[in-house]
């Protein structure tokens, strides 16, 4: 590598914590040991079809390791393969592919490599810049852990502490009127957190995506603990959960977004039919967007360092293509192609299903 490299650095979809600190890794090992310019791009891939971008300088990333968010902005609606342009005077939309702007504007920046920090859908347009040929490398970014490729992502660890601490909370309240209260966090097609969160928080009933369930079922759970002179029920419920022979609850449709539909509401659907099944008074808690916020946990600061300070040595090998991810206690180069495969769901024999159902936990099936 020669003092005259450049490379280019951007963050897409959902705001992430952890973002921040990858963000800081890249660009300073990038310009400490190989003296690298960096090119931060503007709010995900908008930033590159409408040319925003600025040098990142050391001082521009240096003490954001505990910042939340990400100083470069996000998009989750700028998929340059089905790019959202208003058609006419009304609301209508078309979609456009705009992916011949990117790759020419990429050129023009003159890149080394572009590095995309985000999810499926981000790195899944990066997986198609690949086989155009452009140079990418890829981090893995969301809380919902759902990624194929890795065991782990950043930001997860952070969501489930946030959740687990709002579960925490949750608890005297229920106990002190005596309610069941409902916990909704986010999870659209992956129970990672809601999973892991539930456990952690002593969840009575979880429920996620990928085990449909039984209002019967959790109406004859929460009646059992009332017998028992449990007077409280903990319920943590994923946004993407559903029940048998039923859908997810859709809050809103956003039409320029690559998934238009967006979940939300499923407690508040829960707690009326909770309530009216068991004549118990039902409280419902949604976490949204407060698990995505706010400073990362130490164990996401180290995991994005190791994987932002990986990056950099992929590229300084070339190996360009792949994503930097997490194999046990080791990092991994992964093809582009294999996040395209599809979400990393919870399986139903998961060993953390079996230890909570051992303790009691229900899983509405």
């Amino acid at each position: 590598m020669t003092g005259k490299d450049r490379i280019a650095v951007l963050t897409g979809g959902g705001d992430c914590p952890g973002t921040n600190a990858v963000i800081r890794a890249v660009a300073k090992k990038a310009i400490l040991e190989y003296g690298m310019e960096i090119v931060g791009i503007e709010d995900g891939f908008e930033g590159l079809i409408n040319e925003k971008y600025r040098r990142l300088e050391y001082n521009d990333v240096s003490g954001i390791i505990t910042l939340g968010g990400t100083i470069l902005g996000t998009s989750n609606t700028a998929n340059p393969y089905r790019y959202a342009v208003k058609s006419g005077t009304g609301d209508k939309i078309k979609f456009k592919d705009v992916s011949v702007t990117v790759i020419s504007n990429l050129k023009k920046l003159g890149v080394e490599c572009l590095v995309c920090i985000g999810g499926d859908g981000t790195l899944n347009i990066a997986s198609k810049l690949a086989k155009s040929g452009i140079p990418v490398v890829g981090i893995p970014k969301t809380i919902d852990n759902d990624l194929h490729g890795t065991d782990i992502t950043f930001g997860f660890d952070t969501a489930v502490s946030i959740a687990t601490e709002g579960i925490d909370r949750i608890h005297t309240t229920a106990q002190s009127h005596h309610r069941v209260m409902i916990i909704e966090v986010m999870g659209r097609d992956a129970g990672w957190i809601a999973l892991y969160a539930g456990i952690a928080g002593g969840g009575d009933i979880i429920l996620i995506p990928e085990i449909p369930y039984s209002m019967d079922i959790i109406a004859e759970k929460v009646l059992q603990r009332s017998k028992r002179g449990k007077r409280f029920t903990i319920v943590v419920v994923a946004e993407g959960a559903k029940p048998r022979d039923g859908s997810s609850v859709v809050q809103r449709i956003v039409k320029e977004s690559t998934e238009p539909l967006r979940l939300g509401g499923v407690g508040f659907v829960l707690g009326t039919q909770i309530e009216q099944a068991t004549g118990l008074e039902t409280r419902t808690v949604v976490m949204g967007h407060l698990l995505r916020g706010g400073t990362p946990t130490p164990f996401d600061r180290v995991l994005a360092t190791r994987l932002g300070a990986s990056t950099i040595d992929m590229i300084a090998h070339k190996k360009y293509g792949c994503m930097v991810g997490v194999r046990g206690d080791t990092l991994a180069e992964v093809p582009l192609e294999d996040i395209t495969k599809g979400k990393r769901t919870v399986s139903p024999n998961n060993p953390l299903i079996g230890s909570a159902r051992s303790v009691g936990t229900c899983f509405g099936d």
